[in-house]
């Protein structure tokens, strides 16, 4: 009879967490839409390139937003047990507030697993071809950057005139043996500038032991700067933001590939960021259902459904600013980085603890 008890409680409780997330899906594929129609509206395709570019991009979205949704369907279907009166069926049956709560939690936690190592490379690669199709037609040709294992490699254009810029990978903010060629609108050389390194924290690079070479009369003229400052339309932000779309690394491909990504030129704090973010969607389904199952199971009178659905949405808005205040701490290096993305899942356990005594009293 428990068997029959649990796989019931297991799956009425996925089908709403499912009918919630086809839901979202489609919301989400309605207001992306309209974003892929605008990008596309000056091109030859069809009506099919940017839907099916939708598609493949709202799953993505889903799992960012995976614990949101878990708590939203937790509730709805804890609310929902406990209305018609099947709550009170479970506990004769011998299912406590306290055992609902390991069972839900315990298979969000498993479940969150699940969707990294099987779902997560699926919804990544799709975001490759999402980005790498957009890109063809939104190319621009005037303004290339690249890292490979020769170092950066820039195309820009400043004032009509053309600059293409060669420096060995960009450490931190700075870059070494930095060579600068500026060329006419006729591609003829007209300035050479070599620098030992240069700080591109903003888009006036301060270029250190700089030797310009510039062309006077048909004779290069050398000029030696101790510091020599340049405007690109490049930051050291702008340029690791090209590189840096999570979305298209999966949780499997970090860890296995990790050392190969780094020599690829891939940011090394970029990487570990993205895996512990990725690490911390299980103990959040854990924590985001656990905190659910408080918020339903705290008292059995059904007049209080408004205040549950308010009390939640509250919550998740709560959550989600204490995430982003968290990880501003990490990356302005007011704290540490990876406890900036551990924090509040560490902060809800706690509540999460306390709610869970309180619970199983009832």
């Amino acid at each position: 009879m428990n068997n029959i008890i649990l796989n019931y409680l297991l799956k009425n409780f996925l089908k709403s967490f499912l009918i919630v997330i086809i839901t979202f899906y489609c919301f989400g594929l309605i207001l992306n839409l309209f974003e892929e129609i605008e990008f596309f509206k000056k091109t030859d395709v069809s009506i099919f390139t940017p839907l099916l570019l939708t598609s493949i991009f709202v799953p993505s979205l889903i799992i960012k937003l995976l614990p949101f949704i878990l708590f939203i369907s937790s509730i709805w279907y804890l609310v929902k047990i406990r209305n018609n009166k099947e709550l009170l069926v479970l506990k004769v049956y011998g299912y406590s507030n306290l055992k609902i709560f390991i069972v839900l939690a315990f298979t969000s936690f498993i479940l969150g697993w699940l969707i990294l190592f099987l779902i997560n490379p699926i919804s990544s690669s799709l975001v490759k071809y999402y980005e790498k199709t957009k890109s063809n037609y939104a190319r621009d040709l005037d303004h290339l950057v690249t890292v490979n294992k020769n170092g950066l490699w820039i195309k820009e254009t400043i004032n009509n005139d053309g600059r293409i810029i060669t420096a060995s990978k960009p450490e931190k903010n700075i870059i070494f043996d930095l060579k600068i060629f500026e060329l006419d609108k006729n591609f003829f050389l007209k300035r050479k500038i070599v620098a030992s390194s240069a700080d591109i924290t903003s888009n006036d690079w301060v270029l250190e032991e700089a030797q310009i070479y510039k062309l006077v009369d048909g004779v290069f003229k050398i000029e030696l700067h101790d510091k020599y400052v340049i405007t690109s339309i490049y930051s050291y932000e702008n340029i690791l933001s090209l590189f840096n779309n999570a979305d298209t690394f999966s949780f499997i491909e970090i860890i296995v590939n990790f050392k190969d990504m780094i020599d690829k030129g891939y940011n090394k704090q970029f990487l570990k960021q993205n895996m512990h973010s990725m690490m911390t969607l299980p103990f959040y389904l854990f924590v985001m259902t656990a905190l659910a199952t408080i918020l339903s199971l705290h008292t059995m009178r059904t007049s209080e459904n408004f205040k549950f659905i308010l009390m939640g949405l509250v919550l998740t808005v709560f959550i989600y600013y204490f995430k982003d205040l968290s990880f501003a701490l990490g990356k302005t290096d007011r704290i540490p980085l990876i406890l900036s993305i551990w924090t509040p899942v560490l902060t809800l356990s706690f509540f999460t603890l306390i709610g869970v005594i309180q619970i199983n009293e009832k």
